[in-house]
């Protein structure tokens, strides 16, 4: 093990645009068990639970503050037809989950019991149509069932099933992954119909549909300029037409592909390779970000990462269709590298969702029949970053870190900060990604006078360290000691090692 320095310099009073909240954003799909086993329980299962919704799930996730729920899917969605999920749940048909494990639902959690679950997170939701295998109609009047009131067909199915008035339901995505399993189109076609279903997802009373687009997988920027051109011109001095007002990506983090590699059993170099993808998710939002400028100057589109995380094999013996897989202290990294990245893009990246929330790929949870559950360390990235949420992004400029640790033509920088500042304290997260030296960072703070400080620290003894059943604190945040004389910070921190320090203003 070696040791090494590093300095950065952090200006307390210069502060910068809004770190959206939606940044914080999760994602819930009808995936293996992330709903059936995950959220829900039902009403007669012997793990506490509200209306059927596992309790302790529900409370874990409100430390977090979470900021908005996306659901049915993903793929999912693309096959889900609502109606068959609200009414007497006992008269609900069962649908064939043709996309994860080919399993029979009982739709026994549809519309009702989703927003209830966002209620109990104090969540916004996230509604994602059926673009794929649906219709125009079907989408409008899923809208119109949740969000109008007064009277009219859909309002009087909703009173009839129990719901007098409406909900708010802001975001609503325009299918999912529309150039794959969501109807393999190709990007003119999509966006056409982007604008013809946007168009009849209509605003009712009060609320206000904030309808995003789906985008392109990974830096596809063809796909962008395509949804970008249904809306603006280049170069024309105009704002977008209000069709749609968000773009998404999906962005997905493994070693070398998709489901390559054990989430727990790697070498220090596939480690080095996870992170050098993580880390390129930089110059896949730099590029849709850059179009986007050229059709959107005043940047009254947001850019939206609803699906991003590391995806590994399953766990031995698991249905390989249901994607569930261990998490470790290096998906833990991989989160904290990302939102660095996120807060460095808050200018136009405005909601970014973890896939997913429970039992399913970078899960922040994992639970199991017997009513164990387990807190991930990506949980604990999430928790300990949450005062970024809605605070405005502080600059910070390192100005020298150890060297950078090279993989064939790639490199791993080992140094990645944020910071932000809300209601008159900032917020210091600081990750050392090398997997065997130890970094003294020293953070010149200028601008504001410090006054009380805290500092807590995520890190285990190597990057597969992960919770279970059995062991359910190996990896969990603890106080850390960090000094700071005259203006400036100093930490230790240990190698593989993720760190927050919150900062009383004066």
């Amino acid at each position: 093990m070696s040791s090494s320095n590093a300095r950065a310099v952090i200006d307390l009073d210069v502060a910068g645009p809004k770190i959206n909240k939606h940044l914080y954003g999760h994602f819930a799909e009808h995936l293996g068990r992330c709903i059936y086993g995950g959220f829900w329980v039902g009403e007669d299962s012997p793990i506490p639970n509200e209306g059927g919704i596992r309790r302790d799930v529900v409370d874990a996730l409100r430390a977090l503050n979470i900021p908005n729920l996306r659901w049915p899917g993903g793929c999912f969605a693309d096959e889900y037809h609502w109606m068959n999920g609200v009414g007497p749940r006992d008269q609900r048909p069962t649908m064939v989950n043709t996309h994860w494990g080919n399993v029979e639902e009982n739709n026994h959690f549809g519309t009702h019991e989703f927003m209830a679950l966002c209620e109990l997170l104090g969540a916004d939701p996230y509604v994602n149509g059926n673009v794929g295998s649906g219709t125009v109609r079907e989408m409008s009047e899923w809208v119109e069932y949740l969000t109008r009131d007064g009277d009219s067909p859909m309002v009087r199915l909703r009173k009839a099933n129990g719901r007098d008035k409406p909900w708010r339901v802001p975001f609503w995505g325009i299918g999912n992954e529309a150039w794959g399993c969501g109807g393999n189109m190709r990007a003119q076609a999509y966006a056409d119909e982007a604008r013809r279903y946007a168009t009849f997802c209509r605003d009712h009373g009060d609320n206000k549909l904030y309808r995003i687009a789906a985008g392109a997988a990974d830096d596809d920027l063809e796909w962008t300029e395509a949804l970008l051109k249904a809306v603006s011109c280049l170069n024309c001095g105009r704002d977008p037409r209000s069709t749609f007002q968000g773009i998404s990506f999906h962005y997905y983090t493994s070693e070398a592909g998709i489901r390559h590699g054990s989430a727990t059993d790697f070498t220090d170099e596939q480690y080095y390779r996870t992170l050098i993808k993580a880390a390129d998710i930089d110059r896949v939002i730099a590029g849709h970000s850059a179009l986007m400028d050229a059709y959107d100057p005043a940047r009254k589109l947001g850019l939206i990462c609803d699906e991003w995380g590391t995806w590994w094999e399953v766990e031995p013996g698991t249905n390989p269709g249901f994607l569930f897989q261990q998490n470790a202290l290096r998906d833990a990294l991989v989160a904290s590298l990302h939102f660095d990245i996120f807060h460095n893009h808050a200018e136009r990246l405005q909601m970014a969702n973890i896939a997913q929330t429970v039992n399913v790929l970078q899960a922040m949870i994992l639970t199991d029949d017997n009513g164990a559950m387990v807190l991930t360390p990506t949980y604990h990235v999430f928790e300990m970053n949450k005062g970024h949420q809605d605070a405005q992004r502080l600059p910070v400029h390192v100005i020298s870190q150890p060297e950078a640790v090279s993989v064939d033509q790639d490199q791993v920088v080992p140094i990645s900060m944020s910071a932000s500042i809300k209601d008159g304290r900032a917020l210091i997260s600081a990750s050392n990604l090398s997997v065997d030296s130890d970094t003294t960072l020293t953070v010149d703070l200028r601008g504001r006078a410090v006054g009380d400080h805290r500092a807590r620290i995520l890190t285990a003894d190597s990057p597969q360290s992960h919770n279970t059943a059995e062991a359910n604190a190996a990896v969990r945040p603890a106080d850390f000691e960090v000094s700071i004389d005259n203006g400036v910070l100093t930490a230790e921190l240990p190698r593989h090692s993720f760190a927050t320090v919150d900062l009383d203003l004066q």
